[in-house]
């Protein structure tokens, strides 16, 4: 009978009798998809993504391209690449639970070589599976785009996104249930051919099939399935976690016990890595056999009326190799915790940038916000500027004036005295009433001697090298006035408050078009440029033009620490107001952090300062170990 019960016994069981074969081919294939099989998928879709010939920053940028034809073509390509890699290491770790032999490692072996063997069958096998449920995926997306348009086409995204109005919820509602009944129909079919990976692998069937055959076992026996699938699936997802809290939890306070010398200190933490890479391992290696051996064993229920794959024979053994891989997996270990414990810089260096001024303790781009991040200990202020109807530039984030102040109008079609009239304050709180849109002039004056700006450009389209010529314009006014009070002032200390009158190296300047980068070169070579982007798609970016990038705090890795390192950039992180994460990036080595909360990060580098080396070297472990 097929019970869940019965079904994780067997799982588990075949995990126990089968280990040793299964870890062996688990790291030939890791081995083999390292080395070859990722980097050609990875070199494949980045050269076909820089056959485009235009950057990938931005969620809207990679909607557009995903939904052009060659985008299309690029995203099925990419999934069924992924999904072939998958198919392989499934299929072997089945051939291995199934396929009965003595020697353990010469069972792996001939796992891989007979996966390879059906490469082009598995290959027919993604092609059906996964393009079915990417067809019923088409006209979920159609409908969702015409419900899109209908709900939210005519609002700002970004006041969508910031104030939630009704239209969003009531988008949401109704597109719940098409969405919900097309992961009813998906996952529906899922289960009705959970069994043609094994059954193609095994039985060595025509794709399609197997497909029909794994129709025909699972018939009536959907809600059995569908159960062991998710209890699986579960089990896969929670154990990653629950380990890393045990970790967090039990082991990690035992490090701030250690005494302050490094004859104790280093050993002990890399001690503590290394167990930690070995148990990460260990329990991905896990979520993977189990998801493969819950397909064997429905196989040979459904197929054959056995409960789980025959044990190994009883004078199976490891073979000659056992110990000589098994022990390049501890030292593999060990060199990954010596590199990691190694890579932990001890001096922070961080400069502290306050995303739209102190923008949680006053109101967005407004002279107050600016104030308050100087006081909060900002080294640069960064602010969100527009054009005018009459070419004056402004602060301010969103297109329209409907978020702060819920006029419907936007800020380009208005002139400077119009906006005006508008205050920008209220809507924080009464201490701010009378705020109202600032110039670019006016919050030079306010940082002036004090701090550094980042000028964000918001620009309407068609008006981007407008908004550029016009700031840099107001920094050139900008210098004559700190030019003008410097002659005035002869005291050196007394000339520190007129600032710098070098403004264009003073401040930067900040952009989301790669291509404004070259025209702003051409009026102003001096002035600093970060790129601002959400994501970066690989293969679409020239990483060269612009003095720093600042990326989502989410998607800074340390491949891209690597690259700013070779290209000579800086690379600043955006939008950081979470302790942790603040600390994580700093570990990281980003240069720079935008935050909302510049006094929150202002204390947390004076902390670390204060630290010792041990102490900040196991704070550094510690944001390494919730990474």
């Amino acid at each position: 009978m097929l019970t869940l019960r019965s079904l994780n016994r067997s799982v588990l069981r075949a995990l126990r009798e089968h280990l040793r074969p299964l870890v062996a081919y688990h790291i030939f294939f890791t081995v083999l998809a390292s080395s070859l099989l990722l980097p050609a998928v990875a070199w494949t879709l980045s050269h076909l993504l820089g056959r485009f010939n235009r950057p990938i920053l931005t969620s809207g940028e990679l909607l557009d391209l995903l939904l052009s034809p060659g985008g299309v073509l690029w995203l099925l390509l990419a999934t069924g690449l992924a999904f072939l890699v998958l198919y392989l290491q499934q299929a072997g770790m089945i051939l291995v639970a199934v396929r009965r032999r003595d020697n353990h490692f010469q069972l792996a072996f001939i796992a891989l070589w007979q996966t390879l063997h059906r490469l082009p069958a598995l290959l027919g096998l993604v092609v059906l599976q996964v393009g079915a449920h990417l067809l019923l995926l088409i006209p979920l997306v159609v409908l969702l785009g015409w419900l899109h348009g209908v709900f939210l086409g005519g609002l700002d995204p970004y006041y969508v996104q910031r104030v939630r109005p009704l239209a969003l919820w009531l988008f949401l509602a109704v597109a719940l249930l098409p969405t919900l009944l097309w992961a009813v129909i998906a996952g529906h079919l899922y289960v009705r051919w959970i069994l043609a990976l094994p059954i193609v692998t095994l039985e060595q069937l025509a794709p399609l099939a197997a497909l029909k055959r794994s129709h025909r076992l699972t018939r009536g026996r959907s809600r059995q399935l569908t159960l062991a699938v998710i209890a699986l699936l579960l089990i896969i997802v929670t154990l990653p976690l629950a380990v890393s809290e045990l970790f967090e939890r039990l082991f990690g306070p035992l490090l701030w016990w250690l005494p302050e010398g490094d004859a104790v200190l280093i050993p002990a933490t890399l001690t503590y890595v290394t167990v930690h890479v070995l148990v990460t391992l260990a329990v991905t290696f896990v979520g993977i056999a189990a998801n493969a051996l819950l397909s064997a064993c429905l196989y040979l229920r459904l197929a054959h009326r056995e409960p789980h794959p025959e044990a190994p024979p009883p004078d199976a053994h490891p073979g000659r190799l056992a110990w000589v891989v098994e022990l390049s997996v501890l030292l593999f270990a060990l060199a990954q915790a010596w590199w990691i414990v190694n890579s932990f810089e001890l001096e922070d260096e961080v400069s502290i940038i306050a995303h739209r001024g102190s923008s949680l303790a006053a109101p967005e781009n407004t002279l107050a916000a600016v104030e308050r991040a100087i006081a909060d200990r900002a080294d640069t202020v960064e602010i969100d500027v527009r054009l005018t109807a009459d070419n004056e530039v402004v602060l301010y984030h969103d297109r329209s004036l409907q978020r702060l102040t819920g006029d419907p109008r936007q800020v380009g079609e208005l002139t400077l005295d119009e906006l005006r009239e508008f205050d920008v304050g209220h809507w924080f709180g009464d201490a701010f009433r009378g705020e109202t849109i600032a110039t670019l002039g006016e919050a030079f004056a306010i940082v002036r001697g004090r701090a550094a700006l980042m000028i964000d450009m918001k620009p309407d389209a068609g008006r981007e090298v407008a908004l550029a010529e016009a700031v840099i314009d107001a920094m050139q006014q900008e210098a004559a006035l700190r030019h003008a009070c410097r002659a005035l002032i002869r005291a050196p200390l007394s000339a520190a408050h007129c600032g710098d009158p070098d403004v264009i190296g003073d401040n930067r300047m900040a952009v989301a078009q790669p291509w404004l980068i070259d025209a702003i070169r051409l009026r102003e070579p001096g002035l600093r440029i970060t790129l601002l982007a959400q994501l970066i798609l690989p293969g679409t970016l020239e990483r060269h033009g612009f003095d720093a990038l600042g990326l989502r705090y989410n998607r800074i890795t340390e491949e891209e620490i690597r690259l700013a390192g070779h290209y000579g950039y800086e690379v600043h992180a955006w939008t950081v107001n979470d302790s942790r994460q603040m600390s994580r990036l700093i570990d990281l080595g980003v240069d720079a952090i935008i935050t909302d909360r510049p006094a929150r990060l202002a204390e947390l580098m004076a902390q670390r300062d204060a630290l010792s080396d041990g102490e900040l070297l196991l704070v550094k472990l510690r944001s390494w170990l919730a990474n």
